[in-house]
Formats: structure tokens, sequence, C-alpha cells
């Protein structure tokens, strides 16, 4: 169970790289939800939700793509470090196109239910973020 539910995850960053969102809604269950402290507003209550904010987000860094780093399993959760690499040419909130590169490693912990995702908690260090990308002295 531990390696379907792992494949499951890599399946998932994949089509996510890929911008499949159809494949990306398959993986999901229907009330989804995403936890994040980080990820601030509006919320992820859905798996259209989330498909709207990684959207959203390939606006903002359009050359954006993940790479799974780790990958660990027990039960119905998985958990994952992430790298993050995109270029910032669109707005991220109140913050203009930068044109820098973001490189970030970020962690999420996925729970599964019916060989779907139906919750994610993803957490990652927005002040380097924002440092890398030149907008620090704006926060």
């Amino acid at each position: 169970m531990s390696e379907r539910n792992k494949s499951l995850v890599r399946a998932f960053v994949d089509a996510i790289n890929a911008q499949d969102w159809q494949r990306v809604l398959g993986f999901l269950a229907s009330d989804f939800r995403r936890h994040s402290t980080a990820a601030g507003e509006p919320p992820v209550n859905s798996a259209t939700d989330l498909v709207a904010f990684l959207q959203a987000e390939f606006v903002t860094f359009p050359d954006a793509c993940e790479t799974l780093l780790d990958l660990v399993a027990e039960a119905d959760k998985v958990a994952a470090r992430h790298h993050f690499r995109g270029t910032q040419l669109g707005p991220m909130g109140s913050f203009p196109p930068s044109g820098r590169v973001l490189e970030a490693t970020y962690i999420a912990i996925y729970r599964l239910e019916g060989q779907r995702i139906a919750e994610a908690w993803a957490e990652w260090d927005n002040l380097a973020g924002l440092k890398q990308l030149g907008h620090a002295g704006a926060v």
C-alpha cells in the first residue's frame, strides 16, 4: 500500500507539471482540502479550488516545475519534500512581476482515501521566497 500511495503522489505531481487539470482532478477527492498557513487566502476547500490555485500559480510562474526529492509513506499518508523552481513573470498577490527565479523546498503531507488525495498540508518559507524575488523590503 505504501508504494502504491507514493506512486499516486508522483503521478499527481507529474500531472501538475504537465498542467493537465483533468488528470489532476482525477487524483483528488471532490471534497479535497488543503491546509496551509504559508498559502494565505483564499482557502482551498475542494478539488476545483486546488486547480484554480495551481492555474493562478502558473500565471505567476509560467515555467514552474516541481520535483519530488523525498517520499515517505505510512498507512494512509505520504510525506513529501518538494523542490519548486519558477520565474516570476506575473503578479503574486500585491507583488509585481520581478523576472527573478524562485527556488524553494517545501514539505507536504498527503492523506489518501479510496485511491484519491483527500487532504494535504503544505508549508514553505515565504520570507526566503520573497527575498529571492526581490520583494522582502516590501513586507
